[in-house]
């Protein structure tokens, strides 16, 4: 046992290179903490999020309390492939990212349960570039000086975390994740005036870190012969990371070629600075039959509002109250059948609405999916599909919208780590 944990631990380090990978392109990445990147395991992700019950094969590593569920040792990984189509009212562009979305052991300990892994919180990767005529700005001489301004930034913060379950009764079990963010990011700003050879360049670094916590409880019982309630509920209390900032300001120019040179550089060590992670309260609710269905809504309130943005303030943006709502289910045809494999696959459809909390030239920013996905056995193991069409933003005000399309891939590996061997 100890030779495959410390093989599961070798693997989480290693991916922590996984980790520094540019994998989004929304330019709605820029503002708060970055784009949220974990939204739930490939199997959550199918049912638009929902995450309301405790597998006995799989780690849900939404709600830590469905850890004591398990019944064997489970290794899980998932990945995405994201494609996106930005546009506005004038133009429209396309971009692809695969990213790695989350790694995690699972160990089942009787009444207790335990899981540890590795996921990104948030990312940043975008690119955004604007020309400003300056015909009625009183601020310069010349009314028809041009500028441009091109703005790009990268990086993401992770989040390693250790978590423990316990199942009070056959209905009822508690959990607590103990979660650690690290990671780093930074921007780009060059601001150019046209005729001018000499740009003007900004770089911003952000090295990042800090605790926080996720409790959860769920609850689980018959309401007949066949058919069982399901109620979940999970509370991330507010927090807050440490940001170590600095900043250098150069001028540059730029050959044929593209090649830089600096003419003049200054560094500027910033104030360190402190990043709200909101609140986070979520209560979810269903019904189905061991083995055969589900159904099941939850709701998320997300206290946003106290959230800043780490490249400083932004007048043209703000936050407010955010909000989420799942609604998904499951079906397997029959699970046990041994004429037919596709009878014991598992089929996932989800839907879910995101008031992201982010307002930007007085518009909300909401986030809209439709889900669903394949969950098929292979022994103990499975391996879990999902996909997404979604739809995030608006082309109004000025603003750009991406629809997307996401494709999921989650393996489950299951094996028995704690069983006697019996000597005749």
């Amino acid at each position: 046992m100890l030779k495959k944990l410390i093989f599961c631990f070798g693997i989480l380090l290693t991916s922590f290179v996984g980790y520094s990978q540019e994998n989004t392109a929304s330019p709605y990445s820029y503002y708060g903490l970055g784009e949220i990147k974990f939204k739930g395991t490939q199997e959550a992700r199918a049912m638009g999020g929902l995450a309301i019950t405790g597998d006995s094969l799989s780690v849900n590593l939404n709600n830590p309390a469905s850890y004591s569920n398990l019944l064997i040792t489970t290794f899980s990984v998932g990945g995405t492939s994201t494609f996106n189509n930005l546009k506005t009212t004038e133009q429209e562009e396309k971009a692809r990212r695969t990213s790695l979305d989350y790694i995690a052991v699972g160990i089942p300990m009787g009444k207790l349960g335990a899981s540890f892994g590795l996921m990104p919180y948030s990312v940043t990767g975008y690119q955004i570039q604007n020309t400003v005529f300056n015909e009625n700005d009183p601020s310069t001489t010349d009314d028809d000086e041009t500028r441009y301004i091109e703005k790009e930034g990268s990086g993401s913060i992770n989040r390693v975390f250790l978590g423990f379950s316990y199942k009070i009764n056959k209905n009822f079990s508690f959990g607590l994740n103990l979660e650690y963010n690290f990671g780093k990011s930074g921007d780009e700003i060059r601001e150019s005036i046209e005729g001018v050879q000499l740009t003007t360049r900004e770089r911003n670094e952000y090295t990042i870190n800090g605790v926080t916590t996720n409790f959860g409880l769920l609850y689980s019982g018959k309401l007949d012969e066949k058919r069982k309630f399901f109620s979940s509920l999970t509370f991330s209390p507010e927090s807050k990371l440490n940001s170590k900032n600095y900043r250098n300001i150069a001028t540059v120019s730029y050959s044929l070629g593209g090649t830089e040179f600096v003419s003049d550089f200054n560094e500027y060590n910033l104030p360190d600075s402190k990043l709200v992670v909101p609140s986070k309260l979520a209560l979810g609710f269903g019904i189905g039959q061991t083995n055969k269905w589900m159904i099941g809504t939850e709701v998320s309130f997300i206290g946003s509002k106290k959230m800043i943005n780490r490249f400083g303030d932004n007048g043209s943006s703000s936050f407010e109250n955010g909000q989420k709502v799942s609604l998904g289910g499951y079906y397997i045809p029959k699970y046990d059948s041994f004429s037919s494999y596709f009878s014991r696959v598992v089929y996932r459809a989800g839907f879910r609405y995101e008031k992201t909390g982010l307002i930007i030239n007085n518009e909300s920013i909401n986030d809209y999916g439709m889900n669903f996905g394949l969950g098929l056995p292979v022994g103990l193991s499975k391996i879990d599909l999902s996909f997404e069409f979604g739809k995030r933003g608006t082309t109004s005000n000025g603003l750009i919208q991406e629809n997307y399309f996401n494709v999921g891939v989650g393996l489950s590996l299951g094996d028995k780590w704690f069983k006697k061997t019996l000597i005749d």
